[in-house]
């Protein structure tokens, strides 16, 4: 008989948000899971890692559960590195973040903590998945890409992925009969307009709200932001080696003198 793969489960909105049960709910169907978790929302926290402070890891399955789960105090990359360092026999055969509540599509996936737990899988040399839905809604409804959801997973253990190479999946706010099917894309250039709304507390000192508008100028028809307005799930490869090889000839040109 054939060994189950195993699958850890994480993401950034916490061990209760509806889309990470979501998630765990569809890679049962696939193999052996184990979930870690923050125990809070842990949104837009990045590749953050905790070094300042203690962090706790509590078990928080029955001993008769199916799965094991865990919550972690720390950010999505301290669950990845407390998963594979202190929990888990051996290495898992997959990483899947999510679902989050919310698009990390385009330049959005440099602030993500669901991508940065992928990301920090795929550093450890694990296949990893992000997958996120653009609905912020708490109640939002995870059930239209759920089949995508594993046909990506299952694509993913059969064939592996490049070296370095992670997954950024986004799908939009539609039914599952609305949904035209998945497009690989590249992601879109695109920015947040940034301003920040600066208040006074009762006491007279100032504080401020980060608020912003999504500006996105690219055109191109080959984005996961034109995939996502059109009714495709968007599938971009990225990467976490941050070298800018197109610039390394350019660079070579420029004249450094010892002095």
């Amino acid at each position: 008989m054939k060994k189950r793969p195993l699958i850890l489960v994480t993401n950034d909105d916490g061990i209760a948000a509806p889309g990470i049960r979501a998630l765990v709910a569809v890679m049962q169907e696939i193999g052996e899971v184990v979930v870690v978790a923050p125990d809070k929302p842990q949104s837009a926290m990045g590749h953050a890692i905790t070094i300042n402070n203690i962090m706790y890891l509590n078990k928080i399955s029955a001993e008769n559960a199916t799965i094991l789960e865990y919550s972690c105090s720390g950010t999505p990359v301290d669950c990845v590195k407390l998963a594979v360092n202190e929990i888990l026999h051996r290495k898992p055969d997959l990483c899947v973040s999510g679902i989050n509540h919310g698009s990390n599509s385009s330049i959005n996936v440099i602030y993500s903590g669901t991508m940065s737990a992928a990301v920090e899988a795929g550093i450890e040399g694990i296949p990893a998945i992000g997958f996120s839905l653009l609905d912020y809604d708490w109640n939002a409804d995870f059930d239209a890409g759920k089949n995508y959801i594993k046909q990506i997973a299952l694509q993913v253990l059969e064939n592996g992925l490049p070296k370095g190479v992670i997954l950024n999946v986004n799908f939009p706010k539609l039914k599952e009969n609305e949904i035209k099917g998945v497009k690989i894309c590249r992601q879109a250039n695109a920015i947040w307009m940034e301003k920040f709304d600066k208040r006074k507390t009762p006491q007279g000192k100032d504080y401020y709200w980060l608020t912003g508008e999504f500006v996105n100028n690219d055109k191109g028809e080959d984005t996961d932001e034109w995939a996502l307005a059109h009714g495709y799930v968007s599938l971009v490869p990225v990467q976490f080696d941050l070298t800018a090889h197109h610039a390394i000839q350019q660079l070579n040109t420029w004249n450094f003198e010892n002095k």
